[in-house]
């Protein structure tokens, strides 16, 4: 049986001394408290975006500076790659623990419900490796990109070898997982739903695996399953209402709550971008957020408040740290953050995506102008409104497909500034990005530089798993 340390002291509390016999469905439950990766991806996927500068100054870390420069990261402590790939798989491993009680249980009816968080559990810690430690998802390609190991069963040897297979086959396991995990999940199963794979979080997750792979009417399908009576507009983000009458302190201490109706799923990872997400020397300038948020096809402007620290250290304040002390009567501890990994607004912004390669562009609209009426301030319909002449004049962009997708990547980079969501549709889009230094350096990561594959752990290679190339 595997040892999970530092217990999530915001999902779950800490089973009781006999809980290694997994013997109780509220034993299972427990254990997959621990079956999310609690890391943070955050820093080294904002800092390859374009979303970032050099600002000649700040707080230096490695998780940021070599991501910015391109280069695999050195660090391995909290906020690196290497730490998210071995919190993943220490998620990977809990979720196998739960399933195989599950198996083995003399009522096997009683343990469904768990059954189901630990296969999308399993699914979704997967997917997060294979988006970062593999080439990103090309129906062309994936038979022969390699992927990374798929773990099915608990470890009971040491240094087991394990086989990297190919991209298609990790979305092939993750989408079996996704699938038989999904008909299984019972939100009355938890105590607070949001923090372990509810039914709209599962659903949430399954848009945006159908959006990686291409398969567009299955990201309507789930999106559509959402919510009750599909009610994604009651369900988002006030940022043009109530949380424009909020403090910055006020809205740190709300935006990652499990009370707020956005938030689908949320982990708590140790981490200090609470602490430096402003700070650090690679981050959001003035430039960068003037492009960002500056101006919208809707003519209006966002809501989202921007506030800054000196001259050059700028944040919308979003995800806040929760320092933990070691005791209580301890100065030292662990700081963390608690991160919405899904949520209403990506929800929507894989729908619209969807219907927009379908063809469906007065759906498209409608999520667009759905989306503006809670972002813009002083929202007013008469004004805002968005439509296909205003894309095609704002953008100078003929093809109304294009002009929609183009408005639809603009407001996702928007709402999901400083959350690393941006990386993602860099590699979905296969977009260069540009960084240079304070002195004026240029360095340019073109859509089909390896670098763009997160390198694999060096101590994982024990375990037979090939290094990607470089």
């Amino acid at each position: 049986m595997i040892t999970i340390a530092g217990c999530n002291k915001y999902l779950d509390k800490s089973p009781d001394s006999t809980w290694t016999e997994l013997n109780t469905p509220t034993k299972v439950s427990q254990l997959l408290g621990t079956a999310y990766p609690q890391a943070n991806y955050i820093v080294f996927a904002e800092a390859m975006t374009d979303n970032v500068e050099d600002k000649g100054g700040g707080v230096t870390d490695r998780t940021n500076l070599d991501p910015y420069f391109f280069n695999d990261v050195s660090a391995t402590e909290q906020d690196s790659p290497e730490y998210y790939w071995q919190a993943c798989y220490t998620a990977i491993a809990a979720a196998n623990n739960a399933l195989k009680a599950c198996e083995t249980a003399p009522d096997k009816s009683r343990y469904t419900a768990q059954k189901g968080e630990a296969l999308v559990a399993r699914a979704y810690a997967h997917f997060m490796l294979v988006t970062f430690f593999s080439k990103f998802y090309d129906a062309t390609t994936a038979s022969s990109d390699p992927g990374i190991p798929y773990v099915t069963e608990p470890e009971k040897v040491v240094m087991k070898q394990y086989e990297r297979k190919t991209v298609a086959y990790t979305y092939d396991m993750i989408e079996k997982d996704l699938l038989a995990g999904m008909q299984l999940i019972s939100d009355e199963n938890y105590d607070v739903p949001r923090y372990h794979f509810n039914k709209s979080a599962t659903y949430a997750f399954a848009t945006r695996f159908y959006l990686f792979k291409k398969d567009y009417q299955k990201v309507l399908e789930y999106a559509n399953q959402t919510f009750p009576n599909n009610d994604l507009a009651s369900n988002m983000r006030p940022w043009n209402t109530t949380y424009k009458t909020m403090t910055p302190a006020v809205i740190w201490d709300t935006y990652a709550k499990a009370s707020e109706k956005a938030n689908l799923l949320l982990v708590e990872t140790q981490s200090l971008y609470g602490r430096y997400v402003a700070q650090f020397r690679y981050g959001l300038t003035y430039n960068i957020q003037q492009e960002i948020l500056g101006s919208n096809v809707t003519g209006g402007a966002f809501a989202y408040p921007l506030y800054y620290y000196g001259t050059r250290d700028y944040f919308v304040p979003k995800l806040t740290e929760y320092f933990v002390k070691a005791s209580v009567n301890a100065t030292i501890g662990d700081p963390y953050v608690m991160v919405p990994l899904f949520t209403t607004e990506e929800v929507l912004f894989n729908r619209a995506e969807a219907n927009a390669y379908l063809g469906n562009n007065n759906d498209v609209l409608a999520d667009l102008n759905l989306f503006a009426s809670k972002r813009i301030t002083n929202y007013n319909v008469a004004t805002h409104r968005i439509t296909t002449t205003k894309i095609r004049s704002y953008y100078g962009i003929q093809d109304v497909t294009s002009g929609l997708l183009q408005t639809i990547i603009d407001f996702k980079r928007a709402e999901f500034v400083q959350e690393g969501h941006r990386w993602f549709d860099l590699q979905r889009y296969k977009q260069p990005v540009t960084h240079y230094t304070d002195k004026g350096d240029r360095m340019v990561l073109e859509a089909g530089d390896k670098r763009r594959v997160l390198q694999i752990p060096v101590s994982a290679t024990t375990s037979g798993i090939a290094l990607n190339p470089r």
